[in-house]
């Protein structure tokens, strides 16, 4: 299992061993680059973040304390530091809806699939940079990173009715900015 894997390599690392560190680094570097690019809409801040995580990660890993996945326990950090560095930038928004309205919309699945050229991603990458904080964050976590609305909220620490929330709306924007971007 992964997780016994990334735990065998924690463990080994707070044993002593770097090149412990180094697999997971390695293991995860791109992962944690692309979830801050996402987020954060450009290749300069998502490479600042990805080394500002990987310092602290490997300050940090010693505290880890096995009680979650190590997994969500990282994305928790690189959402953390990204919203830290889009919060010094000044992007700020939250709205709330009804979690009954969320499934009037297309699923998830149904916008990563339709995305399938580099024309489309380019778009996308400008319509993500327009939602508020929080929707990105949700919309990003979600068809990104795949994770379900109980990783996410782990992640988060918000509650899963307020990321259905802001998915619906992130979904709905970003279908309208999507099809006014043609």
């Amino acid at each position: 299992m992964i997780e016994d894997k990334d735990f065998e390599l924690i463990n080994k690392f707070i044993e002593g061993s770097d090149s412990a560190f180094n697999e997971l680094a390695r293991k995860y570097q791109t992962k944690i680059y692309w979830h801050a690019r996402r987020m954060l809409g450009n290749h300069m801040d998502a490479d600042e973040i990805t080394q500002e995580v990987l310092l602290v990660l490997y300050k940090k890993l010693k505290s880890f304390n096995f009680n979650s996945a190590f997994y969500t326990w990282l994305y928790r950090i690189v959402t953390t530091r990204s919203l830290n560095m889009l919060n010094r930038k000044k992007l700020k928004k939250f709205i709330f809806i009804d979690d009954e309205e969320v499934s009037e919309l297309k699923s998830h699945n149904d916008i990563v699939k339709n995305i399938d050229d580099k024309e489309k991603l380019a778009k996308l990458g400008k319509v993500l940079k327009k939602l508020p904080v929080k929707q990105r964050e949700v919309f990003v976590l979600r068809n990104f990173d795949e994770l379900s609305y109980e990783e996410i909220s782990d992640i988060t620490g918000k509650s899963v009715g307020g990321l259905k929330s802001n998915y619906f709306h992130a979904l709905k924007k970003v279908m309208e900015l999507m099809e006014n971007e043609k």
